[in-house]
């Protein structure tokens, strides 16, 4: 996405780091290029809105309710490997779809 005009900071950056803007875990000065780019392009400017949006409804929505404390310290843990660059194996990531009788390992059915 981009309007076609020359920034400062490029569409893509902008973009990609959308997130950590609209939850104010960027230095300031970062948060300033930002700024000064979405008063510049209305394209990201719209998908910042729509964003800050969605985060607001989430909240609204989900807000009150309390994360598992393991469930966070899973989440956290695959943040700080994905952001030192390594790979998180996929099957550990997704849930299976079948559960899986324990004496067998074949997967169970329902009664």
């Amino acid at each position: 996405m981009s309007c076609g005009d020359p920034h400062e900071t490029d569409c893509s950056e902008v973009l990609d780091h959308l997130y950590e803007f609209l939850d104010r875990e960027m230095p300031d000065g970062e948060c300033t290029k930002f700024e000064v780019h979405f008063e510049e392009c209305s394209p990201c400017l719209e998908k910042y809105g729509l964003e800050q949006a969605v985060k607001k409804l989430v909240k609204r929505c989900c807000g009150s309710d309390d994360v598992p404390t393991d469930l966070r310290a899973k989440v956290m843990g695959r943040i700080d490997l994905i952001r030192a660059g390594h790979l998180v194996p996929e099957q550990d990531v997704v849930a299976p779809e079948t559960p899986v009788s324990p004496t067998t390992q074949t997967p169970a059915t329902q009664e």
